[in-house]
């Protein structure tokens, strides 16, 4: 799987590494047990730091994507379920993203509006 970063996108380095690897997943590039770079290994290829490969990791282990083994290193966990529930959602968002292109909402606009409601059900669980 090839992993390209915009670097003059604004959306942070590591949630676009994050996207990318779930997307791997998503599209079948990636499988349960495939071990991904290590850290060091990531961030020389892309040219980022560290410790961005490591948040990133960390979040797509906290999230259900990834397990972290000390001998293999970063390795895709599929779980069915929620494979399952993310290509659900991926058909939805098509459709909803196809409506706000029609109506010239920006990619940026799209991604506040999400980072909004991630914010909002976080603060309705506490």
């Amino acid at each position: 799987m090839l992993i390209k970063i915009d670097f003059d996108s604004g959306e942070a380095i590591y949630v676009q590494l994050c996207n990318q690897i779930i997307m791997g997943i998503a599209t079948r590039q990636l499988s349960d047990g495939d071990s991904l770079p290590s850290v060091r290994q990531l961030a020389d290829m892309i040219g980022v730091n560290m410790h961005t490969v490591n948040k990133a990791y960390a979040i797509l282990r906290e999230q259900g994507f990834l397990t972290l083994d000390r001998r293999r290193g970063a390795v895709v966990y599929v779980d069915k379920e929620k494979m399952k529930a993310l290509e659900e959602l991926r058909d939805d968002l098509r459709i909803a993203l196809a409506k706000a292109s029609c109506k010239r909402v920006t990619r940026q606009e799209v991604h506040e509006l999400i980072d909004q409601m991630y914010f909002e059900a976080d603060e309705e669980i506490q």
